[in-house]
């Protein structure tokens, strides 16, 4: 499951329940809203109650406007496949799908269920040139449009600002910075950096997944050729071992191991996402910061902490930027008029209620509703984030940590994708060669031999999808 669709500990059995409710509703009948009446069936890759509630309320304001009937089905993301091919093979597909990560769609395009006349008629009415060029050019392949770009989330590299400061260290935007602010800052009390290592987790993979797009490191290029074992990612995988063998804390790390390490004050750097900004300033109570400053200011570490969302390292370029685009996407049993006035209702008068949602990870990928507006950005810049006390980002944060947000979905990659191999993403959700590789080198392994051994597993998975 991707760490950033965040989880509570009562989420799992109210989603249970909605959704086994739900599908038994879609299989009630013909399936999605294919019969010609006006109505749909949408699927959300979305299991926090909170989140299903607000994103009913907004559903409830298009029928109200158009007359067109929406039942919600919240599908939890690590249940999506499963979820997708039993609907398809009894033919209760929805109609649109939305909150759809990169992988998820090119699951559901590799199986041919996108109905990409429809997308590509949404995005014609809304105006292409309204979108971020990166966001959609990743939620296509090549030169046709699987989704709907709607909001991202960005990797970052947040880091002790205060005791960079003090220490007269460069900002860790290279393998080198990295290294060398690492072995500054690392004792008995703090270690100089913590990140991801479990094997078969998807959390795992996005942090080298920044790591490796900033050493120019490929999974495979576009003849389909498997590059995972190339010099540039064994470099990669090189530099993240001496990370966490050196400088880093001992045994597992993992999405909540690694936040209560840096949010203790005992971690000098981290890889997290975007989600991770308003925890930092103390606005969600199952997450607050524990330094040992937190305790009279919760948001110590927002105020000492800065962002930077590429790594470049010696191999690398140019800035690259991970991070995860969200799309909404019609099937091709889809409903088709109703199903493209939904989608363009989610993101024109639904848009900026649908990005309130959790602004600190739906950084919009619109930025406004015709060239050159920014009505939608500048809304977002002024939202309120957090969980159980609410307040803007730029309540804590100053303005080149605001920027580092906006302007890194300009600079977003993604392995494969670029390449026209994007099915792979999806063939390799099970294994996680990356994340097992990741875990041998943080384990001792050569680089060589670990990065070989993924790319003998991708190579296997790319087979199955070529």
């Amino acid at each position: 499951m991707t760490i950033h669709r965040r989880r509570r500990a009562s989420a799992a059995a109210v989603l249970a329940s909605v959704v086994v409710a739900s599908l038994a509703a879609c299989g009630s009948d013909d399936g999605g809203g294919g019969d010609g009446d006006d109505s749909l069936t949408v699927w959300i890759i979305e299991d926090l109650p909170d989140r299903v509630d607000a994103t009913q309320d907004i559903i409830d304001a298009f029928t109200e406007e158009s007359g067109v009937n929406v039942e919600l089905v919240p599908v939890a993301e690590d249940q999506f496949n499963q979820v997708l091919t039993s609907n398809a093979a009894s033919g209760d597909l929805p109609d649109v799908i939305g909150a759809l990560p990169l992988g998820s769609l090119r699951t559901l395009s590799s199986n041919e269920l996108v109905d990409t006349d429809a997308v590509s008629a949404v995005v014609e009415n809304l105006d292409a040139e309204t979108f971020s060029e990166s966001a959609m050019s990743l939620a296509a392949d090549g030169d046709t449009q699987l989704g709907v770009p709607s909001e991202s989330w960005v990797q970052l590299m947040v880091y002790r600002q205060d005791l960079f400061d003090e220490a007269g260290l460069a900002a860790p935007e290279t393998y080198e910075d990295v290294l060398a602010a690492a072995e500054a800052l690392d004792s008995p009390e703090v270690a100089g950096f913590v990140g991801a290592n479990v094997a078969g987790d998807a959390f795992t993979s996005q942090t080298f997944e920044e790591i490796g797009l900033g050493n120019a490191c490929e999974m495979i290029d576009e003849e389909g050729q498997v590059t995972f074992n190339s010099p540039e990612c064994v470099e990669g995988l090189d530099f993240y071992g001496t990370l966490q063998q050196d400088y880093s804390v001992s045994g597992a790390q993992d999405v909540d191991t690694t936040r209560a390490s840096y949010f203790a004050g005992q971690a000098a750097m981290i890889i997290w996402s975007s989600f991770i900004l308003d925890e930092m300033a103390g606005l969600r109570d199952d997450a607050l910061p524990t330094c040992p400053e937190c305790n009279k200011n919760p948001a110590f570490l927002a105020e000492n902490s800065g962002v930077v969302t590429s790594i470049q390292g010696p191999s690398g370029s140019a800035p690259a930027t991970f991070g995860e685009v969200t799309s909404w996407s019609i099937t091709a049993d889809s409903a088709t008029e109703p199903a493209q006035q939904f989608v363009e209702y989610m993101m024109s008068d639904g848009y900026e209620p649908w990005i309130a949602i959790a602004p600190e990870g739906k950084i919009p990928v619109r930025a406004g509703d015709s060239p050159g507006a920014t009505n939608y950005s500048d809304a977002w810049a002024k939202m309120p984030v957090g969980v159980d006390t609410k307040a803007p980002l730029s309540d804590f944060y100053g303005p080149e940590v605001i920027d580092a947000l906006t302007t890194g979905t300009e600079t977003l990659q993604r392995w494969a994708i670029p390449q026209g191999q994007g099915d792979v993403l999806g063939a390799i959700q099970g294994e996680q060669p990356v994340a097992n590789a990741v875990n041998e080198v943080s384990n001792g392994t050569p680089a060589e031999e670990a990065a070989q051994q993924a790319a003998d597993a991708i190579t296997e998975a790319a087979g199955s999808v070529q």
